[in-house]
Order: C-alpha cells, then sequence, then structure tokens
C-alpha cells in the first residue's frame, strides 16, 4: 500500500498533503513510523500536524530549530481558531511540540541549549556497580535518578566533582523542599545520596565522609491514613476496568495481580508468558528484592482476567512478556504506565488517598490477609519480605484483626 494510501482514503487530503512544502522530509519520517511499526491512525495523526507545524513555523526548508521555537508554534496552534479546527476545539499543544521535536530530531535539526553533563560517565559507572551489588531493578534506578538529579543540579555550578561537600548536599536539599518535596521524598533522595557519595568516597572522586554526613529527616513512625485502600474500595477500582478495551482488559488483570497477590510492578512487569502453567494452575513469580522463584495458585477471577486479555487484549507481537504495550512496536510494558494504569481507576473510583499507586495495592492485600487471620510471618513469606520487620507496618492500621492472630510474634517487630 502507497504512503498516501495509508494518510487518508480521501483525495483532498491526499492532495493537501502531496502539495505542502517539504514532502520529502515529511515522507522520510512517516516510512520511517510505518517500519517500526505504529498504527495507521498515528501515521494520519502525524502527516497532519506535519503540515500545522510547517506552516505555523513558516518553514521554506529544513532548518535548525531551538525548542523554544517549537513550544511557542505549540501555543500558537493552541490558540489556532481557523477553519482546519474542528467544532472551535482547541489544539493540543503537546501532541504538537511532541511531534515536532521528533520529527526535527529525526532529521538532526533540533537544536539544544542543554549543557554537556560534565558527570556522565560517573553515573554509568555507578549504575554498573549497583547492578554489580545484586540489588532490585527498581532499587538500582531510584538510586540512579537520585544521584543523577543531584549531579545535574551540581553540574550546572561546578564542572569538578571533587570540590563537592556536604555543604552543596545540604543546599540542594533545602532547594527541593523549598519547592514542595515530602519528607519521605527527602529521606529517599538521602538514601540514594548515601550510596552514591560512599562509592564515589571508595573510587577517590570526593572527599571522604561526605556519605556519613547526609542525615535522613525523621519520618512518623506512625501515619494517620492508611498506605492502601480498604478492600471494598480496591473491588471499586478493579470494577474500573471492567470495559472491553485492550487497555481495559490489560489493566484488570494486572489490578488483579496487584491486589490479590500483592505482587511489586517490576515483579508484574517481568511475568512472561512461560510463567503460567495452565494445566496445574499455577504461575511464577520472579522475586524482586529477596531474589529467586516463588510459585502461587491461580486464583480464579485472576485467570479469567488474563485469559480475556490474552485472547481480545494482548496483540500479536514477538515479545513473550505477559503484559506488553498496546501501540506499536508492542514491548515489555514498563513502570511508568502501570502506575498511571492504577493511578487512573482510583481516581475513577472516587479514592482521595495520596497513595495511589501500585505499592498502595500491596498494602491493601497484606490488610486484608491480616484481617483473616493469617501471621506475620506466612505474610511475610507470601509477599516475598526478607523478614517479619518489613510487614510490621501492615498491622499497625488494624488493631483489631492484629488481636485474632493467633500465630502473631512480636518478635523481630519493632
Amino acid at each position: 500500500m502507497e504512503l498516501s494510501d495509508q494518510i487518508s482514503r480521501f483525495r483532498s487530503v491526499r492532495a493537501r498533503h502531496e502539495t505542502a512544502p517539504l514532502l520529502l522530509e515529511r515522507e522520510q519520517y512517516l516510512r520511517y513510523l510505518l517500519e517500526r511499526g505504529f498504527k495507521r491512525n498515528v501515521i494520519r495523526c502525524t502527516a497532519a500536524y506535519l503540515i500545522h507545524i510547517i506552516r505555523i513555523m513558516q518553514l521554506t526548508e529544513l532548518r535548525t530549530v531551538q525548542r523554544e521555537e517549537i513550544e511557542a508554534a505549540g501555543q500558537a496552534w493552541a490558540a489556532y481558531g481557523g477553519p482546519l479546527r474542528k467544532n472551535n476545539s482547541k489544539g493540543s499543544p503537546e501532541v504538537f511540540v511532541r511531534i515536532a521535536r521528533c520529527w526535527f530530531r529525526f532529521h538532526g535539526r533540533l537544536f539544544s541549549l542543554k549543557p554537556p553533563n560534565p558527570f556522565a560517565e560517573l553515573q554509568r559507572e555507578f549504575t554498573h556497580a549497583l547492578r554489580g551489588r545484586g540489588l532490585a531493578g527498581p532499587t538500582v534506578h531510584g538510586y540512579t535518578f537520585r544521584a543523577h538529579s543531584f549531579l545535574r543540579w551540581y553540574g550546572e555550578r561546578h564542572d569538578n566533582l571533587a570540590s563537592v561537600s556536604l555543604r552543596d548536599v545540604d543546599e540542594y536539599l533545602s532547594s527541593k523542599r523549598n519547592e514542595g518535596w515530602s519528607v519521605r521524598t527527602v529521606a529517599s533522595t538521602c538514601q540514594g545520596l548515601r550510596s552514591f557519595f560512599s562509592y564515589a568516597e571508595l573510587r577517590g572522586w570526593c572527599a571522604p565522609y561526605i556519605a556519613l554526613g547526609i542525615r535522613s529527616p525523621r519520618i512518623p513512625k506512625y501515619d494517620i491514613e492508611p498506605r492502601g485502600p480498604t478492600w471494598a474500595d480496591v473491588r471499586r477500582v478493579i470494577a474500573c476496568a471492567n470495559g472491553p478495551s485492550a487497555g481495559d482488559l490489560r489493566a484488570k488483570a494486572i489490578l488483579l495481580l496487584f491486589a490479590v497477590y500483592g505482587l511489586r510492578s517490576s515483579e508484574v512487569a517481568q511475568l512472561r508468558l512461560s510463567d503460567f502453567d495452565w494445566r496445574n494452575e499455577t504461575f511464577t513469580v520472579r522475586r524482586a528484592k529477596r531474589g529467586g522463584v516463588q510459585q502461587y495458585p491461580i486464583q480464579y477471577e485472576v485467570g479469567e482476567a488474563i485469559i480475556r486479555y490474552l485472547q481480545n487484549g494482548r496483540p500479536r507481537c514477538s515479545s513473550r512478556h505477559l503484559f506488553v504495550s498496546t501501540y506499536k512496536p508492542h514491548g515489555p510494558i514498563g513502570l511508568a504506565p502501570m502506575w498511571q494504569l492504577v493511578r487512573k481507576r482510583m481516581t475513577l473510583a472516587g479514592l482521595q488517598s495520596s497513595y495511589r499507586g501500585p505499592h498502595s495495592l500491596r498494602h491493601s492485600c497484606a490488610t486484608r490477609l491480616l484481617g483473616r487471620g493469617s501471621s506475620l510471618q506466612e505474610i511475610a513469606d507470601f509477599l516475598g519480605h526478607r523478614n517479619l520487620r518489613s510487614v510490621g507496618i501492615y498491622a499497625k492500621f488494624d488493631a483489631r484483626s492484629l488481636r485474632k492472630v493467633a500465630a502473631f510474634s512480636l518478635a523481630g517487630v519493632r
């Protein structure tokens, strides 16, 4: 099928595409998208936006542009009220800017004022060292991201890590508090920076004892608000994914795995088709933190949701991961889309809790197990925790159920 046929079945639309400036440059990018497997509606949308990009930015030839010029053009597109706008609706500056950036970047015409990162090599070495320690993927990502954020802030002021001091770290944390960071966010940042500066000291990149001087803020031992919704609210959240679309089928299966088994995001993302033994009605989970594997029976509702997703929602692709992206090229679903998936359904269900990610459903799972009489040791084993100290947090929100647990022991819970 010709590219023009992919763009539209209407002759007038194809004629507008063929007569607009920079036809060769536009079609090179559209063919690139086709080769990567993007759907026809994406090609159509991109082709239409490229014409508006050329018109608003007054391009007669492809030239190097700055990000600020693209963003200004995006605002002009949002305010456009000409005959091409349907129902007097406003345009999306975000989509305009994203497509424009990708097109200019594809042709090597996007000029960036962002200064080079003087610590890029150190960051890569630190990340490699974390992976060599056998840490879980999310832990490596978290520590790397926090170190990268600090180094980006520090790199705007200095180009030599040897001169960094504890005062710089305090100034960085103070600036983030002023921006509205929560106590928990600052505490997790301190943990990541201690890990980075411990390694930096070992490698001789900075002065010694900086890591020892980084003190985390005190976090309240007991929160007033539970970190997970009640089980009734969990059922409401899952009900918000009862639609027939591929996105809803995938969302329901993922929500049930979070709620029924208390899996972590990375554990769900790593699930493969071969992990499910439908004959024996079991599936295997690769533990993110404790390591190793753990088998579970396939609960009926979970199994039905996964089967419906496989039959009617999962796209045909070469990836052997259970959950894949809904758009081509289909690859394993990332952690951010899963967080957005849970947050979206919690919002639809009307939940007001500040804890709105996948981990909140893990808390709901543990609290439900506690309410049904499971011991803390049983909950620790079920959730893949290393010790009882990790599950003590679930007990503090349900004192009445805690008294009913005959096997409950205070050992290891402080």
